[in-house]
């Protein structure tokens, strides 16, 4: 079993989250994330380690990803 997949993450779904178009996200204990896809929990997630998570977060609170 992959560290994604690990019966232990606790996923998070935005409160904004509508009509199933959403993102999941749990935080790994190194500070890094995985993220998934609401629509079909089968496939494989994405994994951020640290370093890439803040530097999303980072983007985020910046602004870099406003249309």
């Amino acid at each position: 079993m992959t560290v994604a997949f690990h019966p232990t993450l606790v996923y998070r779904t935005s409160s904004r989250c509508s009509a199933g178009g959403c993102v999941e996200v749990a935080p790994l204990p190194d500070g890094g994330a995985v993220v998934r896809d609401t629509k079909d929990r089968t496939r494989d997630p994405l994994m951020f380690d640290a370093q890439e998570w803040a530097a999303f977060i980072s983007g985020v609170k910046n602004g870099e990803f406003d249309f």
